[in-house]
């Protein structure tokens, strides 16, 4: 598997499958080294993780999407831990994400050393946990 980010040339790929994210935010998303892709050792991609920033200085990590035949292989850990490094070496002491109450995701975050730092409540959806974690 390898970890690299997104270019142009996967403008396309991520249109057709981030449906979270908007159209005109791809490029600058691109641009910005903002998204990373897994790829097996024949290209294809399985998976894709994409971040922005909490109060425009905490790097905050908005989607870990990995294909259902990929799940539960460490693929998921192996970006996350990936991001985290490239954070640390941009001199970032600290990481965020977040997981609705509903998803298992909460556990996977914590099983990464993640620590619960709040909640946020929006209508007709459910809690929205949020995450910190150090990095040292």
């Amino acid at each position: 598997m390898n970890i690299s980010f997104a270019t142009d040339n996967d403008y396309d790929w991520i249109k057709n499958r981030d449906r979270h994210l908007q159209e005109k935010l791809i490029i600058p998303k691109i641009s910005g080294k903002e998204i990373y892709l897994l790829r097996d050792e024949n290209e294809a991609i399985l998976g894709w993780m994409r971040y922005g920033y909490f109060w425009d200085n905490t790097p905050f990590m908005n989607m870990l999407w990995i294909d259902q035949p990929y799940r539960s292989q460490g693929l998921g850990k192996a970006v996350t831990v990936h991001w985290e490094n490239d954070m640390k070496l941009q001199g970032y002491r600290m990481v965020m994400t977040s997981s609705q109450a509903d998803e298992g995701a909460q556990h996977f975050y914590r099983k990464l050393g993640y620590t619960d730092a709040g909640c946020l409540m929006l209508d007709s959806q459910p809690l929205e946990i949020l995450f910190t974690k150090k990095l040292n």
